[in-house]
């Protein structure tokens, strides 16, 4: 690991100045992700900048019909929220399976979808929830937010503040995990609400995406059977030693039916 100064601001707005004053600053919540990179040498940011002293950057809350999550909460934490169990069962139950214990101890939902890794879980919340992400300038809507590979639609010192997930009338989210690392290889979260019905998948692909055949089936029948026919193509997939791109578009319905199922359940 190289040298680096390391801060730990109260406020938002030092927090922004920080780094914008760092020649290389970086935001560290969690640090999962962050802090192995940099043990590799795979990074050398000049600054950390601590986001765990921002005391409004925690906590859970629901605002009428929605549920707001701020962005250092950490994945135990939505876990075990009675509030985010009585309102959204099944991202309680995603976010109790992220990683292992000491995965979800210390890392947070900011942070990972921050980071937006393929395999993450919360981006399949994010997007077929149809959340909100809120920064310290601007909201973001979730098919706007994931832009690719690692890649989100944050400026360079742009800082996530919350997740706003509208309450749905249901949803439910099935996965099959990397059995060691426990990420997934094919996540998939099904929605209905009064927005209409959503299908996010995350593992699949090199970014989080909606399965729109899926959504319009679902729409008219929300059922597993509705969605036991429709395939997505393999064409584009991820594969790797886990799994390959033909095994993930199998997944990506099998998951989906699972996803429905534990919805209706």
């Amino acid at each position: 690991m190289y040298d680096f100064n390391y801060q730990r601001p109260t406020s938002l707005d030092a927090a922004a100045k920080s780094v914008a004053a760092a020649e290389d600053g970086k935001y560290l919540a969690g640090g999962m992700t962050l802090i192995p990179t940099m043990k590799q040498r795979l990074a050398q940011p000049s600054d950390l900048i601590d986001l765990g002293a921002i005391s409004e950057l925690s906590g859970i809350r629901r605002e009428g019909d929605e549920l707001v999550i701020g962005a250092t909460t950490t994945h135990a934490e939505v876990a075990a929220s009675e509030e985010v169990r009585s309102a959204i069962p099944a991202l309680a139950a995603l976010a109790n399976h992220i990683g292992d214990p000491a995965v979800r101890a210390r890392g947070t939902i900011g942070g990972s979808i921050a980071n937006a890794d393929p395999a993450a879980d919360y981006p399949a919340a994010v997007v077929g929830l149809g959340a909100t992400v809120q920064t310290n300038t601007r909201s973001i809507a979730a098919d706007d937010f994931f832009t690719g590979l690692f890649e989100t639609a944050l400026g360079e010192a742009e800082l996530i503040t919350a997740v706003r997930f509208p309450i749905p009338a249901r949803a439910g989210y099935a996965k099959f995990p990397n059995p060691a690392s426990r990420y997934a290889v094919v996540g998939v979260l099904v929605c209905e609400s009064s927005g209409g019905t959503r299908v996010a998948v995350t593992g699949a692909g090199p970014s989080v995406f909606r399965v729109a055949d899926m959504e319009k089936a679902l729409a008219s029948d929300f059922s597993p059977k509705a969605v036991e026919g429709i395939s997505v193509a393999a064409s584009g997939l991820n594969s790797d030693i886990h799994a390959s791109d033909e095994y993930r578009a199998h997944l990506v319905t099998v998951m989906a039916k699972r996803a429905v199922a534990a919805a209706t359940a």
